[in-house]
């Protein structure tokens, strides 16, 4: 893992199998079940990394042989923040890896004119400022709906705030970064640009059609 321009908050996550199935998921060609398997494997691997740093707390447990002092993370204190729809893609491969997590969803949808976000639904787990939460959003492009989503969740005044996607571009990272300086970012990729609709180029297109078989 390695993050450009030595921007210490943003994290390119360039393990071989990240890599090698973020190639696959790229191809036009690969399936709706072929694209869904795949962001659920990369998810699962991403997860590794974005929560290297959650506080582990020492309890007591019994091995076949004798009792013993051990650490556990306490799932419970997650929040996994599902950006909606395509954020679904990610969240399920993350609950895999850290199924204790709590789960929060922002709707968002955006305006094809103006490129910017509008939100329809917000639902987040209570006492929040008990909890570290994750945002996470296969496509970090404009950066309009990062930067919204995070602003509501913000709001809710967690202990800690970081944001996944599988693909973003330099200006997707600008905006969140001036946004949210205090957020970090963790991709599998940061691509070339952005074209005039707001879509990443290269890119894999759009992740939702892509997962839920839609155009």
């Amino acid at each position: 893992m390695n993050s450009p321009n030595n921007d210490p908050q943003v994290h390119v996550i360039n393990h071989p199998l990240v890599q090698h199935k973020l190639t696959l998921m790229r191809k036009k060609e690969a399936s709706t079940n072929s694209f869904r398997t795949l962001l659920n494997e990369i998810s699962m691997l991403m997860a590794y990394e974005v929560t290297r740093d959650m506080p582990m707390q020492e309890v007591e447990i019994e091995t076949p042989l004798e009792t013993m002092s051990a650490k556990v993370i306490d799932g419970k204190k997650l929040v996994l923040v599902s950006i909606l729809r395509a954020g679904t893609g990610i969240l399920d491969g993350m609950l895999s890896v850290v199924p204790g997590a709590r789960v929060g969803h922002i709707g968002l949808y955006r305006d094809p004119k103006t490129l910017q976000a509008v939100e329809y639904y917000f639902k987040m787990p209570k006492d929040m400022q008990e909890r570290d939460v994750v945002v996470v959003d296969p496509m970090l492009a404009t950066g309009n709906s990062a930067v919204a989503a995070i602003e509501r969740v913000k709001a809710t005044h967690p202990k800690s705030i970081k944001f996944v996607c599988l693909l973003t571009c330099p200006e997707g990272v600008a905006t969140l970064r001036k946004a949210h300086p205090d957020v970090p970012i963790y991709t599998a990729a940061i691509d070339r640009q952005l074209n005039s609709h707001g879509y990443i180029l290269p890119g894999l297109g759009d992740a939702g059609d892509r997962i839920f078989g839609t155009q």
